[in-house]
């Protein structure tokens, strides 16, 4: 009997749950918490088929300098962590040039091309309907000639790789959400996207899905992973538990725990905020507002705003000036209403410097396997990228070539 213990009950490693459970094997997730409480709870709720391209870093003078002097609202970094990030980030700017961006965008691609066909087959089997809609979302833009550039690109990706969007004038815009001020430009509605009223619940949906199929979820400590005789172990609440395969799932914490099996992965790890707002006005599909940085969306609790990526210490204390700023240009488009919560939510999420997942067989420790490193879009690909995994485990042919994955790439 093929056996299992998953570590990280986050979308990527409920996605990998499920679809070992599904081939038979035994299972045990572990979590130090239920499952959907981190960075899977805390994103803007889409699962992101028009998503092709990894954010590459900015190679021009003048977006690094903007960043660097704290003019853009998209990306923030406190000094005193910077001396953490620097290897990282020289990698990913190494990593964004544009013949390398390239390879990073082909194997991206192909996982996306998976995203909400295996989101599909999950909301049915648990029942999770009611949470999804599948209408799109909408970027908007403050400045015509932002739109006009943007809409270059989303020609050339639907040519590319056959996504789907939409361009709205700014009268059509008004149109579609009369809540909005009626002075901007236009937008870009994008089809594929599947929005998500609550992503948190839509892991728990999964994760019940998972205990319905006979798998195990336990509360532990990922920490205590050891090799065995006969695989490995790990402490959990109900005692030890055993099994010839151990996942790693644990998004940006993973490198920590794979550093004392002597894997050096490196990551660039994003903070990123969210508030609800109650109150005000609904939005009818959720928007990104491309200028400043930030993405508001129809979800249970309200309108919730998420923010771009702040580079900081692991233990920092919230700061969530993004997040001040963001509140403040989306109460130029709508009435936002009232924050609905005292503290804003944070997490983090593991970006590796190429772009691409870490997917695969650990190289030098049988029974050992990673799944981590999506970047933005965990939530999106968590259920792709389990596929991809339990086809490897069980020795089956991957749907897709696993090498851009792998992680001895590293």
């Amino acid at each position: 009997m093929h056996s299992a213990i998953i570590l990280g009950g986050g979308m990527v490693g409920v996605g990998a749950a499920v679809h070992l459970r599904q081939r038979g094997w035994t299972v045990t997730l572990v979590d130090r918490r239920e499952p959907g409480r981190e960075t899977s709870y805390g994103n803007a709720g889409m699962i992101q088929a028009e998503a092709v391209r990894p954010y590459p870093m900015p190679r021009d003078l003048t977006s690094l300098l903007n960043i660097a002097t704290g003019r853009t609202n998209d990306v923030r970094y406190s000094f005193s962590s910077l001396h953490r990030h620097i290897e990282p980030l020289l990698r990913y700017w190494w990593h964004s040039a544009p013949k390398r961006h390239r390879e990073a965008i082909a194997a991206w691609a192909r996982l996306i091309a998976y995203a909400t066909p295996e989101h599909d087959i999950l909301i049915r089997e648990a029942h999770a309907d009611n949470l999804i809609r599948r209408a799109g979302y909408r970027v908007v833009f403050r400045d015509a000639a932002a739109l006009d550039h943007s809409i270059k690109d989303a020609e050339a990706d639907r040519r590319e790789f056959g996504v789907n969007f939409r361009v709205l004038s700014g009268s059509e815009l008004t149109k579609a959400e009369p809540i909005l001020r009626d002075d901007l430009p236009g937008a870009i509605h994008w089809l594929d996207t599947w929005t998500v009223s609550d992503p948190g619940a839509l892991v728990t949906a999964y994760a019940d899905l998972f205990e319905r199929l006979g798998g195990n979820i336990v509360l532990g400590d990922a920490q205590s992973l050891q090799q065995t005789a006969t695989g490995w172990s790990v402490e959990t609440d109900n005692g030890r538990i055993d099994a010839a395969n151990a996942v790693v799932t644990l998004g940006p914490w993973s490198p920590d725990l794979l550093h004392k099996f002597g894997y050096r992965i490196p990551l660039v790890r994003k903070r990123g905020y969210h508030m609800h707002y109650s109150g005000g006005a609904s939005l009818d599909l959720p928007l990104v507002d491309k200028g400043r940085g930030y993405a508001m969306g129809p979800m249970a609790k309200g309108v919730r705003i998420t923010t771009g990526a702040e580079l900081t210490g692991p233990d920092a204390l919230a700061t969530p000036v993004q997040l001040a700023s963001a509140e403040a240009s989306a109460r130029e488009l709508i009435d936002l209403g009232k924050r609905a919560e005292p503290e804003p939510w944070f997490g983090t999420r593991p970006c590796t410097p190429d772009m691409v997942p870490v997917l695969g067989r650990a190289p030098r420790h049988p029974g050992l396997w990673m799944n981590f490193g999506h970047g933005h879009q965990g939530f999106t690909l968590g259920p792709a990228t389990g596929r991809l995994l339990a086809e490897m485990m069980n020795g089956e042919t991957p749907s897709i070539d696993p090498t851009p994955y792998r992680p001895e790439r590293f």
